[in-house]
């Protein structure tokens, strides 16, 4: 039983929509800007750089507490810890009070990282801000940091690989809009406000 209403918790406190309330009380439709999306690269196109930094903070801390809790109930290296990663990474895309009209998971995903591997969360932090400065495109970095995250995985702890490939999976499948953008040459570049 217990472990059933960890997996539930996972999705719920992932579900959270952070991003999105925090705009609100600040009087910011985040649905109205940029692309719409309600996470924290949505939330830096409204220009308030500290609303973002937050957003960025909270959509992560949700993703690394879930790990954590779940890494308080069950064994390192547990199904039940790569499932919990996965539903919390699920329910910011897939809130149930949105509609499951949620975000692209990728600060989420940081933050399973940080909880199940700090190397590979910190390679996921440097590939993302290298291919950003580079190319400023934020779904091109998020992209790119994913699929190596999903790769040094493999290398250094292979029993994380195959939850970060369902993880990445889901980014991937998110970000349809932006993968048909960068191949057509549509997407938008992000500039500082």
């Amino acid at each position: 039983m217990e472990k059933y209403v960890i997996l539930i918790l996972s999705y719920v406190l992932g579900s959270i929509p952070f991003s999105l309330i925090i705009t609100r009380i600040k009087g910011i439709n985040l649905r109205k800007v940029g692309s719409g999306n309600i996470g924290a690269t949505n939330v830096a196109r409204t220009g308030n750089k500290k609303l973002a930094a937050l957003a960025l903070l909270l959509d992560s801390s949700k993703g690394f507490i879930v790990v954590y809790i779940a890494q308080k109930f069950f064994d390192i290296g547990s199904f039940y810890i790569c499932a919990s990663a996965i539903l919390a990474v699920l329910g910011h895309m897939f809130p149930i009070w949105l509609k499951f009209r949620g975000g692209k998971g990728v600060a989420t995903t940081l933050g399973i990282l940080i909880a199940l591997n700090i190397s590979i969360a910190l390679v996921f932090i440097f590939i993302w801000l290298a291919v950003f400065f580079t190319f400023r495109y934020s779904s091109l970095a998020s992209l790119t940091a994913t699929v190596i995250a999903v790769v040094v995985s493999f290398l250094l702890q292979k029993e994380l690989f195959l939850a970060l490939l369902t993880v990445a999976i889901l980014i991937f499948l998110k970000h349809y809009k932006n993968i048909a953008n960068l191949l057509q040459g549509k997407e938008h570049k992000f500039y500082k406000q």
